[in-house]
């Protein structure tokens, strides 16, 4: 059997704008929680929401904001990150987001390449400026006219314009309504285009796939900036007319495990490190998360031992993985409510409804046999727009019969369940031999000196590669050795597979979104 598997659903795609289905959420839920401030105590049910989403709608209008014009937010988690983001779709603006940990060099960047007008930001977040780096580079930004700053007067002297009743622009769900750039490891990030009907719908479904409802509280750790924040969290819970919860603006472990025992979240989400940070706080058994029962973890993948902890001490027996790419929406795979332990560990799930994805030879593009590597492609209404005005690299990704091209190498199993097993950069070739680092690393998960490791391929001047394992120790007093790694390694790994040299760190390099920057660990031990 081929490696190729589509999502057959009787639930029918959302034809809608955001605008058009946060109005129906509205209508019918309307004293019902829709967002939770934790940290400012600020709360809003469904009809405040709403009014306060349509006033700042309102005020962009006011200020010349149009259909099609860019309007970037760059933010830590906030309330008004999210009314900024339902107020755009609502008038046809197209929000671009911009990674808070960006600096001047990359956020004039951001700003002249998708030609900002209107920029909001925050004030400031441990340690950054936010109002000193948009100073710096304000006047090299040509299209840039207006900065509101979150917390600020400029951000009621916005809403001061608003007035009632505006008339809004005609949409359409194919019309673009978000910008997000993607991490570039090389060059400049590239913005990736989604339109209403992309993100819409992928929220929706991934939220049906663990039957949300408007019972459900959702705790947001991860960063709106990022499709996981924005998509999977908010659009998720406004389709489903459940709550949006913020702990905190930016990932603290106390703080998401307060926010949970406070609001009594029943769904939280984040990257197998927040959930192994928040295990391992030194007082986890005081917290009370009885009330959770699922949630979503995604980013990369979960080590076994932290996923049975995550269902047994979490309460979350219905947590789901998400595979996905900001390019599609961005889930394309995602395991069950039902699934058992070894396909939530072992695979990142199943075919999304009204989703294809296939697995091909990443040389000729044929479709591979089960159980063989390639590969991973997807294709559907979830595919992106295109990279905003730069259509040679959309190309690059998208192919002619419209299958994203993930650069992910894995496998499909019989049961249509994908294993992603690298990279296809990340994939160390060492004298010849293909070797994936997450087997390794998941084989490296069970030693008792190991709290997290990371397998990454560096330059060797026999084999062109060897293996490098980059740890963090369980007890830095007594940290692992590399004669206690290949010794745990011997005879259970092929030799070509086992390290042949370890680092001891602190901790890894990462991305705000949590993904450890493999690159750049790379790049620290090549040159040693």
């Amino acid at each position: 059997m081929n490696s190729y598997t589509h999502g057959v659903s009787a639930t029918e795609l959302l034809g809608d704008t955001i605008g058009a289905n946060l109005d129906r959420a509205v209508a019918t839920w309307p004293e019902r929680e829709a967002l939770v401030d934790v940290p400012s105590g600020r709360r809003w049910t469904y009809a405040q929401f709403g009014a306060d989403v349509d006033e700042l709608a309102s005020a962009l209008l006011a200020s010349g904001v149009a259909k099609g014009d860019r309007v970037g937010i760059w933010a830590v988690n906030c309330p008004e990150w999210v009314l900024v983001q339902y107020a755009t779709a609502r008038i046809g603006a197209i929000m671009v987001n911009i990674n808070p940990a960006y600096r001047t060099h990359e956020v004039e960047y951001v700003l002249n390449q998708a030609g900002i007008s209107v920029l909001f930001a925050s004030l400031s977040h441990k340690g950054s400026d936010y109002r000193a780096m948009v100073d710096e580079v304000r006047g090299r930004c040509r299209e840039l006219r207006e900065v509101v700053h979150i917390g600020d007067p400029s951000w009621q002297a916005l809403l001061g314009r608003a007035v009632p009743d505006a008339v809004h622009p005609e949409l359409s769900c194919d019309d673009p309504i978000n910008i997000q750039y993607t991490s570039g490891t090389t060059g400049f990030p590239k913005g990736a285009t989604l339109s209403h009907h992309n993100i819409l719908n992928n929220g929706y479904f991934v939220g049906e796939l663990i039957s949300y409802s408007e019972q459900d509280r959702i705790c947001v750790p991860v960063p709106f900036y990022h499709c996981f924040g924005m998509v999977m969290g908010n659009l998720a819970a406004t389709s489903h007319g459940a709550c949006i919860v913020i702990p905190a603006p930016s990932f603290e472990p106390a703080a998401t495990l307060r926010a949970v025992q406070q609001e009594r979240c029943t769904s939280l989400y984040g990257v197998p490190t927040m959930f192994i940070a928040e295990l391992n706080l030194p007082d986890f058994a005081s917290y009370d998360l009885s009330s959770l029962r699922t949630g979503i973890m995604a980013g990369s993948p979960c080590p076994v031992e932290v996923m049975k902890r995550v269902v047994a001490e979490m309460h979350m027996a219905e947590v789901s993985i998400c595979y996905g790419m900001t390019e599609t929406s961005p889930v394309s795979l995602q395991t069950r409510r039902d699934d058992d332990l070894e396909h939530r560990t072992g695979t990142v799930g199943r075919v999304m409804p009204h989703i294809e994805v296939k697995v091909v030879d990443p040389a000729t593009g044929v479709t591979q046999p089960r159980g063989t590597a390639g590969e991973l492609c997807t294709r559907g209404y979830s595919v992106m727009l295109g990279y905003w005005n730069e259509p040679e690299k959309t190309a690059e990704a998208v192919d002619p019969g419209r299958w994203m091209h993930t650069g992910d190498l894995a496998t499909m199993r019989e049961d249509g369940y994908v294993e992603i097993v690298g990279r296809i950069k990340d994939m160390i070739i060492r004298g010849g031999e293909n070797i994936y680092p997450r087997e390794i690393e998941e084989f490296l998960y069970a030693h008792p000196k190991i709290a997290d490791v990371q397998v990454v391929g560096v330059p060797h001047e026999r084999y062109g590669e060897e293996v490098l394992a980059c740890v963090i120790a369980r007890d830095p007093a007594d940290p692992l050795t590399l004669e206690e790694l290949r010794g745990f390694c011997e005879g259970r790994l092929a030799h070509y597979k086992i390290p042949s040299r370890l680092a001891i760190l602190d901790a890894f390099p990462m991305t705000v979104s949590g993904k450890v920057r493999k690159v750049e660990l790379r790049e620290t031990y090549a040159e040693s």
